[in-house]
């Protein structure tokens, strides 16, 4: 099976330099903010940098929430990067 590679791009994180380590790593890594690309994944990564309030208030913007979560319930890999490991939780005592 074709690895399906989607780091998600919600205007936080350092993405090209995730999408970089991937293709070091021999991988082609499609960054999107695209619901259907996030659904035809194999692998989903969610970098992030910033806070969590307007990180969680752009990823509802953009109606990334859901698709994530039923992607990790679907049992497809997912690697959060710092914050966003973090946004996976509904709350946070660091910046809401």
């Amino acid at each position: 099976m074709d690895k399906k590679i989607v780091v998600i791009d919600y205007g936080m994180g350092n993405l090209k330099n995730v999408q970089n380590a991937f293709k070091f790593l021999g991988y082609y890594a499609k960054v999107t903010d695209n619901f259907e690309d996030i659904k035809d994944a194999t692998h989903l990564v969610l970098p992030g940098v910033g806070g969590f309030k307007d990180a969680m208030a752009t990823l509802k913007r953009k109606d990334l929430v859901n698709p994530i979560k039923d992607a990790i319930n679907e049992g497809k890999k997912f690697l959060g990067i710092c914050l966003g490991m973090q946004l996976l939780f509904e709350t946070s005592e660091e910046f809401g």
